[in-house]
């Protein structure tokens, strides 16, 4: 019995010295004040940083995305527009065409019109390359990029490697408590091979989130200076093809107005036909000077006298004067009772 209870003395002293030298071991290596945690300030610093570029670079994408939408349906609505228009151009120059001669006024209004309208459908034409060319094109090479996935990779291997710590800080705290428990060798060289494996996870993590957070700053300015100007470009060339358009349509509508104004006021086409009745005439006085811009008028000065032939309810007379005859304003002259004595006299002017 004694020879046991020497023996079992032996073995206790044996051990309590080997845990006094573990302790030692580990206190030296800095373990009781270890500061092996994967989610630190700089790290959780970095993790903010990535989520927050991650959240913008994908609105930003996003937002692009809904531009490339709506300038490709402006496009299509565009193309309808030039479709229509286009038709509508071509009747009215049918009609300019068919009709020349029987509504002078109307007929050459829908002609000016029809060609008006070639040009503002032209207009548009380029308004829709432009959109084309400087919104859709470079919008969708960036969506579809390499860039931004390349950005996003790096940030989402950095989360899966975040997320390894994790679960190896979780194996570190678990290897730490089997240590305090038993204190052996073999579990001291386990807590020292999760130790190495954790802080090269926090190197590697330290390394990655720094080049994730580059990549993504990098597309993040992208992103937002290319959507900027081609916003810039959209907004400039619809204002320009307004403004064009505008001009286009106030000059049509300006000679439009003009040429019926001169129909109206033009004097009267006499009528082709032979009559055998006698015609009345009487004499007038010019009390306003007027000057003819065609053969078709009659110039007077003031103190003429006229031989009105005939009164037209447009507001012009036909007359001779001076061996020459033409249209003048009925406004213009005054009738006067001595009548000449070659024609015969109406009662009323």
């Amino acid at each position: 019995m004694d020879a046991l209870r020497k023996q079992a003395n032996k073995f206790r002293d044996q051990v309590a010295k080997q845990q006094q030298a573990v302790i030692k071991q580990l206190s030296v290596s800095g373990y009781e004040s270890s500061d092996v945690m994967v989610s630190d300030e700089l790290e959780m610093q970095m993790h903010q940083q990535l989520e927050k570029l991650y959240r913008s670079t994908r609105s930003a994408r996003d937002f692009q995305k809904e531009i490339v939408k709506a300038a490709e349906g402006l496009t299509a609505i565009g193309y309808k527009h030039i479709e229509v228009g286009t038709k509508l151009s071509e009747d009215c120059a049918k009609y300019g065409v068919d009709n020349a001669g029987d509504d002078e006024i109307l007929a050459k209004a829908a002609s000016t019109y029809g060609d008006a309208r070639k040009i503002v459908e032209k207009e548009h034409e380029d308004f829709n390359k432009l959109l084309f060319e400087q919104v859709l094109e470079p919008l969708r090479a960036m969506i579809t990029g390499p860039s931004l996935e390349e950005a996003r990779r790096l940030a989402q291997r950095y989360s899966k490697m975040r997320q390894e710590a994790e679960a190896q800080s979780a194996e570190v705290s678990k290897k730490q408590g089997r240590v305090r428990e038993s204190p052996i060798p073999e579990n001291v060289a386990k807590l020292h091979v999760a130790e190495s494996k954790m802080q090269e996870l926090r190197a590697n993590m330290a390394v990655l989130g720094k080049e994730a957070a580059t990549a993504l700053s990098a597309v993040q300015s992208q992103q937002q200076r290319l959507t900027f100007q081609r916003l810039v470009a959209m907004v400039e060339g619809e204002r320009l093809y307004h403004e064009r358009v505008a001009t286009i349509l106030s000059n049509i509508e300006t000679e439009l107005v003009s040429d019926k104004q001169r129909k109206e006021a033009a004097p009267p086409v006499p009528p082709v036909n032979i009559s055998t009745q006698k015609t009345k005439y009487f004499l007038a006085e010019a009390m306003h000077a007027f000057e003819a811009t065609s053969d078709k008028e009659l110039s007077l000065e003031i103190g003429d006298f006229v031989v009105v032939r005939k009164v037209s309810p447009s507001g012009w007379s036909e007359g001779e004067c001076k061996g020459r005859a033409g249209w003048f304003p009925t406004a213009y002259v005054e009738k006067r009772l001595r009548n000449p004595t070659t024609y015969t006299t109406t009662e009323s002017f």
